[in-house]
Formats: C-alpha cells, structure tokens, sequence
C-alpha cells in the first residue's frame, strides 16, 4: 500500500494506452510516477487536472505495479472527459482505499466470479489475482453476463486466453440477446449458474455488476444454498469522495468506501437501498 502521509495527494499517472471496450466503456492504461500497490476489491480515485475525480475500483492485476488499468463507463461529467483522454495525457490517482476481497478466506474453495457489464472490471482485478495464486483455491469458475455481445468488454481476452488458462479454471459466457453467429448462451447471467460443478457447502461466491443483475444473482445463489456469509458483493458504484465525508454511499450506518467495498451479504442484508 502507498505510504502517503496526505490521502488526498494523488500520484501522476501519463495515459500510455486507451482502449474502447465498447460503445461507452473503456479502459485507461497508466504509467504513474512512482510504483502504485493495491489488493483486489480496493479502489482508488481517478482525476482529470482542472476537473474533477471519480472514484474506481483498478481492473489491472495487484501484481503489477508500474502499470495501472481503470475500466470506465461513460456516465457523467468527469467519465465524459476520461472517455477523451489521448496517450500521454497526464491524470491523478490516489488511494488505495478500502477493504480488499478476503482471498485468504477462499482459500481451499471454489470460487464463483459473476460479473456483468462493466461490474466485470472489478472481478477482473480478482480474476487476475487468483490466477497468480491459483494453486490455493480448488477451481474458479468465471460466469460473466452482457446485453449484447457488441457490449462484452476485455473481448480478445474472455473470448480467448482466459477459456484455457489452467485446468481449474472454466469461464462460462452469456448474452442476453444475441444473433446466430454467437457462440456462448443466450439468456440473463443467472442462467450460467446451472449445474455448478463444485459442492456448495465448500464455496464462495463474489457478484458485481447493475443493481438489478446484483440483486437477482444473489438471490439465485441463495436458492442454489449459498449461505449469506458464502456471497462476496462488490459495492463501489455507491462511493463518491472515497473518505467518508459526502455520505453519498451508505447503506443504512455503513460507509462503503470505509467499510467496504466488499462486504459479505450478511453483512448488508436487511439494510436500506442495498441494490440501489
């Protein structure tokens, strides 16, 4: 983790690369000025100079620290301007911030990734990181969702190297609607949970995407047997400053950018305007 006495002082990062996703997602690829650490699940906040600064959660792996990969859908004012950054545009990072998944909790289990639009840059990061590690966890199966598959995002890899990586790794890939030519299932993300090959009792899952796909995919969960405190949520859409001054993301009493972003849902359920 950075060793930064200011929170607030963010690190120089020059855009070295920038790659369109899809009609309004994309990634920028950084080089900061001094190596960046974080763990999986933890975010940070992107700044355009002159601007302003959103928060997010890097889709790059932990691993890699001269690098930094941010994954951002156009939405407002601040991702309307990171959509137009060129290479060798200079941007803010600060952070890390927040509680990282609890990877030394799944070790010995199956691992379920369900992540949807762009919900999938954050199971990326996690993706990567227990790739690295693989040999601790007895599989981890990524089941990911689009609308369409022009919306599918990190395309050269989820349609490529990420199907053969390791034997204990298997991705399952559904879209909504989709025409003839597609080669995966067609339907909603939850129809990927189907004949889970692993035993439930010794899982985790981790779920991260729109409200409405978190909200169900939980649900659906639950009906396979996952117990509340089996299911990881990834809750940093709700986050603002990323320092608990704005009380923009709580739910309830609880800071998600202090206190999460990961949380077991045990730990959310019942509380106010969770898949909101």
């Amino acid at each position: 983790m950075n060793d930064q006495k200011n929170i607030y002082r963010p690190i120089a990062c020059v855009v070295e690369n920038f790659i369109q996703e899809s009609p309004t997602i994309c990634t920028v690829v950084l080089k900061p000025e001094e190596p960046f650490s974080f763990l999986a699940g933890q975010f940070a906040s992107l700044s355009v100079p002159g601007v302003g600064e959103a928060p997010f959660t890097p889709s790059s792996s932990p691993y890699v620290k001269d690098r930094l990969e941010f994954t951002v859908m156009r939405a407002g004012r601040v991702t309307g301007l990171i959509h137009q950054l060129k290479k060798g545009d200079v941007v803010g990072v600060r952070g890390p911030y927040g509680k990282p998944y609890p990877l030394a909790d799944y070790k010995g289990k199956d691992v379920i990734l369900l992540g949807g639009g762009v919900g999938l840059a954050p199971i990326r990061a996690l993706f990567l990181s227990l790739r690295q590690t693989i040999d601790d966890y007895r599989s981890v199966l990524l089941c990911t969702g689009c609308r369409s598959p022009e919306d599918y995002i990190y395309k050269d890899q989820l349609f490529g190297p990420w199907l053969s990586l390791h034997e204990k790794i298997s991705c399952r890939i559904a879209a909504d609607k989709a025409g003839p030519e597609w080669k995966h299932k067609v339907g909603v993300i939850t129809t990927l949970l189907a004949d889970l090959p692993m035993e439930i009792n010794n899982s985790v899952a981790v779920v991260c995407g729109p409200p409405i796909m978190m909200k169900f995919g939980t649900l659906k969960l639950l009906e396979l047997g996952f117990r509340d405190d089996q299911i990881y949520l990834s809750m940093e859409r709700k986050m603002y400053c990323a320092v608990g001054h704005c009380r923009h993301c709580l739910i309830g009493e609880i800071f998600v950018c202090k206190e999460g972003p990961v949380f077991r849902y045990d730990q959310l359920k019942g509380k106010p305007n969770i898949w909101v």
